[in-house]
C-alpha cells in the first residue's frame, strides 16, 4: 500500500544538459526522500527535449512538502492537472495567508483547462488573474478583491536552461564568480556579448555606482553610450554627483582622476558640483547652457539616453534629478527594465540587488566589482543567473571598450 505522502509529477525540457534532472534527483536525496522513475525519454540531438515521470516518496507531511517544493521550483508539475486555486483579496494591500510567491523564473498557471503565461514575471510578488491573463504584483498595487493565486496548484516554472550558443559569456564560466579568471579574455568575453546584444537590437541596460569615476572608467562609460551601447542608465544620486564633479572640476570626491592627489580645497568640489546643479535647475539645463561639456551625464542629455536617479537617505543635496520618493523611484526602475535583454550592474550593491529583484531570470545579468563579496551577495539575494567578474572597474571596464572598438572597427 502506498503512502499518502506519494505523489507523480513530470518535468519536460532539456533535463539532462542543464542539470536539471540531477538537480531533482541530488535535492529529493539530500532531504531524505525517495523516488522512482516510471518513465524517461531522453533528447537525441542538442535541441531535442527530454521527458521525465517520477513517483517520489516521503515519509511524513514536513518532508514531503519540502519534496514538492524543491521539484516545483526546478519545473516539476502533477502528472494528473489541476486547476490553478484563486481567494479574493479582502482589502488593498492585503494577500491571502496561503498566497503564491513568485520566483524569478518563466511561470505559467493552468487555468480554464489551459496554461497561460505569467507577464510582468519578479521573484517575491503575487500572481493576479484578470479575465484570462495573469501578472505578477507587488503587495502595494493588490486592491480589494483582485483575484489571487494561492498554494502552488496549477503551477509551472520552467527554470533558465544552459546556453547552446559556444560563445556565451554565461557559458564560458563555470562558476558564478571568481578573481581567478584572466581579465583580458573576460574582458573579450564580456565585450563580444554587449556588441552581439546590440548588434541584434537588444536592450542594454547598465545600472552603475559612483566607483566608475573615482577609478577613471567615466570615459569608457561615455564611449559605449555615444557609441549606442547603453539604452537606460539605472543609478542614484552619487554617480552623477561625482560625474559633473569630474567633468567640470577634473576631481571626484575632491580627487585628482588623473593622479590620484587631493586637489586643494577639494573635500567642497562635490558640493559645488550640486550647487551647480541647482543654479541650472536640472542636468540637461546645464548640458544645453554650456555648462556641462563631458562625462557620462553630459552623454545621457546629448544622445537622449534616460537616466533614473534613486534617492537615499544618505545622499548630499540631492541634485533636482533624484528621485526622492522611493515608490516612484522603483516603479520607473520596472519601467526601463521592460524587455531588457542585458542588464550590466558595476559596483553598486543596493541598487543592483533592487534592479535584480525586479527581473524575471531570462534577462542575463553581469556584475562587475572589487569585492567579492559583493557580488556573492547580489548573487544571493535572488539574482542567480548573474555572471560575477570580481576585478577593478577602472581596470575592466577600458579593456571591454577597447575590445568593442576592435569589434566595431572589423563589421565596419
Amino acid at each position: 500500500m502506498l503512502s499518502k505522502f506519494t505523489r507523480e509529477i513530470e518535468l519536460r525540457g532539456h533535463l539532462i544538459d542543464s542539470l536539471i534532472l540531477t538537480k531533482v534527483f541530488s535535492g529529493i536525496m539530500d532531504l531524505d526522500g525517495e523516488f522512482q522513475i516510471l518513465e524517461i525519454s531522453i533528447g537525441k540531438k542538442k535541441h531535442n527535449e527530454s521527458y521525465v515521470k517520477l513517483q517520489i516518496n516521503g515519509k511524513n507531511k514536513n518532508q514531503f512538502e519540502k519534496i514538492l517544493d524543491l521539484t516545483h521550483k526546478l519545473g516539476a508539475t502533477n502528472t494528473i492537472q489541476e486547476e490553478v486555486k484563486i481567494k479574493f483579496a479582502k482589502k488593498n494591500m492585503i494577500m491571502p495567508d496561503n498566497f503564491y510567491s513568485t520566483t524569478n523564473n518563466e511561470t505559467k498557471i493552468f487555468y480554464r483547462n489551459k496554461w497561460i503565461n505569467v507577464k510582468n514575471m519578479m521573484m517575491d510578488k503575487c500572481i493576479v488573474i484578470n479575465n484570462n491573463t495573469a501578472k505578477c504584483v507587488a503587495i502595494r498595487d493588490v486592491k480589494k478583491n483582485d483575484r489571487i493565486v494561492i498554494g502552488e496548484s496549477g503551477i509551472k516554472i520552467i527554470p533558465i536552461e544552459r546556453p547552446r550558443d559556444k560563445n556565451n559569456v554565461f557559458k564560458f564560466m563555470s562558476s558564478n564568480n571568481s578573481s581567478e579568471r584572466p581579465t583580458s579574455h573576460m574582458a573579450k568575453k564580456v565585450a563580444a556579448d554587449i556588441f552581439n546584444t546590440k548588434k541584434s537590437n537588444g536592450k542594454i541596460i547598465l545600472v552603475a555606482g559612483p566607483a566608475i569615476i573615482h577609478t577613471g572608467a567615466g570615459e569608457s562609460i561615455a564611449m559605449l553610450i555615444r557609441s549606442g551601447f547603453i539604452d537606460t542608465i539605472l543609478s542614484g544620486n552619487a554617480l552623477a554627483v561625482h560625474d559633473i564633479e569630474n567633468a567640470i572640476l577634473g576631481t571626484s570626491l575632491g580627487m585628482n582622476i588623473h593622479d590620484g592627489t587631493l586637489a586643494l580645497r577639494g573635500n567642497r568640489n562635490h558640493m559645488y558640483a550640486i550647487n551647480s546643479v541647482f543654479q541650472a535647475g536640472s542636468i540637461s539645463n546645464m548640458v544645453q547652457t554650456g555648462e556641462l561639456k563631458q562625462g557620462i551625464m553630459f552623454e545621457c542629455v546629448t544622445n537622449n539616453i534616460p537616466v533614473v536617479l534613486a534617492g537615499s537617505i544618505r545622499d548630499d543635496g540631492p541634485i533636482p534629478d533624484v528621485i526622492t520618493d522611493i515608490i516612484i523611484a522603483q516603479k520607473k526602475y520596472k519601467k526601463c527594465l521592460e524587455d531588457a535583454d542585458l542588464v550590466i550592474m558595476v559596483s553598486t550593491m543596493l541598487h543592483s540587488i533592487a534592479t535584480g529583484n525586479m527581473l524575471p531570470a531570462k534577462v542575463k545579468v553581469i556584475i562587475i566589482d572589487i569585492n567579492q563579496a559583493t557580488v556573492t551577495k547580489i548573487i544571493d539575494r535572488g539574482t542567480w543567473q548573474a555572471l560575477g567578474i570580481v576585478s577593478d572597474v577602472g581596470v575592466f571596464l577600458p579593456l571591454v571598450t577597447n575590445e568593442i572598438k576592435k569589434l566595431m572597427q572589423s563589421h565596419k
